[in-house]
């Protein structure tokens, strides 16, 4: 470890100072996490409002440079906003699944994810340098990369040989009672799932039925369930939709409007950066690699399932680290989630390919030893197991540090305990407590959480972002970090521009048809905000004239759009992309990396 500037620092980005410059979109969010970081902003450069975000880093760890555009894969005509973004990428596609048509996320997503990605762009190349070696120190990104990024799941799934396990059809939660409170229902396993339809008296073949296309929303976007179910939530009173949910096992959650937490300011950051006391030993780290990519060198231990913490460790690979996943007796059952590819679930490939498996039952005594082991050796620790359950088998931080000192010890958890008498801490319980569904939509349509998982996957960004900075901060302050980011923080990282915006004065949703796609003789296409309300004038002169003309008029008058993708399976031949997605060794769909470093 270089240490070139060991000061004890509290926050990674204390004597740092960045230069902002760049459209608002693509520069607010990252300035946020900056600032929280420790960073000194610079004002903004005067007129810089079109181009590529731009963000010069200078300070005790060196100096590093980086660069957003809305188009890093796509051509420019075709993404110069969020909404082109959106529907260039497939993402309109895979939100409107749950409608039976393409419709575009009334929130900034493709931009949110992008400014996080930016900010562990930096913070990496930062790392880099603070550690010593020839890593790079200019790192570029892109929203439509944050975009593919978000996508992986659902386009390696598109693109494998096999079919779903389920239908691809229009429908799902929210379920409304007779009152017309609207709710999300969450059952991790059939048995509450069962037991909580038949206290509402939902007929047996509705409730057999409806188990698997719910169960695999959070693979499909999409949750066509009988309609049977929908009627007999609309039978009963709110009061016993929960009475049928605490006798079954099930948990629902009414959906909220958009709000702020009590205590939480504007300046809350998303994740908790705790460095351990200064007297400890100072940490083990994995030697400074002289190789292009900046975590070269650095092991990584991850205890994830399902989305978030995977994917935080996916990004940590691809930044360099070397991971190794700690699989249970058997190996992690979603390997084999239908569609396969090679007998691999392309899902979980797009989440956990490149990296190491050992299976370990932390259960036993045995398996503890072997994972402790393990953790003397590594420079992260990442997992996101059930609140208490590090404790209870003691594999908590400050147990673990007496292993290591010198570990960041990264917890990706659902309401980092924020939140008294919360709800299930899954995606859709999240979005549905915080008020995601009213914001995904314009004010003309009723709120609805989105079927795309917008706050896993977002969560696991900003996992990665937290591992990264704990990073950062051991080496500038010669001592292990706790780290903790949350699908909570995720959801408040979406919602903070909706409520800053109603705070100044004006409307928290969006307008009636925000964002919907235009609908041509062969398709659709989608308007760039700033040219949406004169593409929209002229709607019914489009339904005669394929995308491709209905474009070429468009920009001829000086107007932004683009055609919204419809078929994922079709989007490796897309021209826009060209050639960008590419095959592994296994022949499930690869989306490229969110960065480039030079």
């Amino acid at each position: 470890m270089g240490h070139p500037a060991v000061i004890r620092a509290s926050r990674p980005l204390e004597e740092v100072t960045v230069r902002v410059a760049g459209p608002s979109a693509l520069t607010a969010p990252a300035a946020g996490h900056l600032r929280a970081l420790g960073a000194t902003l610079a004002p903004r450069t005067p007129g810089a409002h079109t181009g590529p975000a731009v963000f010069e880093a200078t300070g005790a760890p060196g100096a590093a440079t980086a660069y957003t555009a809305w188009a890093d894969v796509l051509p420019a005509a075709d993404a110069v906003d969020e909404p082109t973004v959106q529907a260039a990428t497939g993402m309109m596609q895979v939100h409107g699944r749950r409608d039976g048509r393409p419709r575009g996320l009334a929130v900034d997503y493709a931009a949110t994810c992008a400014s996080v990605l930016t900010v562990q762009g930096l913070l990496a190349a930062l790392l880099g340098r603070a550690r010593g070696g020839a890593h790079p120190t200019h790192v570029t990104t892109g929203a439509d990369r944050a975009a593919l990024l978000t996508l992986g799941q659902y386009l390696a799934a598109a693109n494998a040989p096999e079919a779903e396990a389920v239908p691809l059809a229009p429908g799902g939660p929210p379920f409304t009672a007779r009152c017309g409170t609207r709710f999300e229902l969450e059952a991790l396993d059939p048995a509450p799932w069962a037991r909580f339809w038949r206290e509402l008296g939902a007929p047996e073949e509705a409730v057999r039925t409806g188990w698997q296309p719910f169960q695999f929303r959070y693979a499909t976007a999409c949750a066509p369930i009988p309609e049977a179910l929908h009627r007999a939530a609309r039978a009963v009173p709110w009061a016993r939709v929960q009475q049928a949910a605490a006798t079954s096992g099930a948990e629902v959650c009414p959906l909220h409007a958009p709000a702020a937490l009590p205590g939480t300011t504007a300046r809350t950051a998303p994740w908790s950066l705790t460095p351990r006391p200064a007297d400890q030993a100072p940490p083990a780290t994995g030697t400074a690699a002289h190789a292009a990519l900046p975590l070269s060198g650095l092991t990584v231990l991850e205890a994830g399932r399902r989305i978030q913490a995977p994917l935080a460790a996916h990004l940590l690979r691809q930044l360099g680290a070397e991971v190794l996943r700690i699989e249970p007796p058997g190996g992690d059952p979603l390997r084999g989630m239908p569609p396969c590819c090679e007998d691999i679930s392309a899902r979980w490939l797009a989440l956990n390919r490149g990296k190491k498996a050992v299976q370990i039952d932390i259960k036993s005594p045995v398996g503890r030893a072997e994972l402790r082991e393990l953790v003397s050796g590594a420079d992260v620790f990442l997992h996101n197991w059930a609140p208490g359950k590090a404790e209870q088998l003691g594999l908590d931080a400050d147990r673990l540090a007496a292993v290591n000192p010198g570990l960041v010890y990264a917890y990706t958890s659902g309401w980092a305990g924020r939140l008294p008498d919360a709800p299930m801490g899954t995606d859709f319980m999240v979005q549905a407590r915080m008020g995601i569904g009213a914001l995904a939509r314009p004010a003309d349509e009723p709120p609805a959480p989105s079927l795309m998982t917008l706050i896993d996957v977002l969560g696991g960004l900003l996992g990665a972002e937290a591992v990264v900075a704990g990073l950062l901060l051991r080496e500038r302050g010669g001592s292990g970090v706790r780290v903790e980011s949350s699908l909570l923080g995720a959801a408040e990282a979406l919602t903070a521009p909706a409520l800053h915006r109603a705070a100044a004065g004006g409307e928290l949703r969006r307008p009636a048809g925000f964002r919907r796609p235009l609908p041509t003789a062969d398709g659709w296409i989608a308007p760039a905000d700033d040219s949406a309300s004169a593409a929209g004038a002229r709607a019914a002169r489009w339904t005669a004239m394929t995308s491709e003309q209905a474009l070429s008029a468009l920009r001829a008058d000086g107007l932004a759009a683009t055609a919204v993708t419809t078929d994922l399976a079709a989007l490796p031949q897309d021209r826009r992309l060209g050639g960008a997605l590419t095959r592994d060794p296994h022949g499930s769909l690869v989306v490229p990396t969110p960065w480039r470093f030079v």
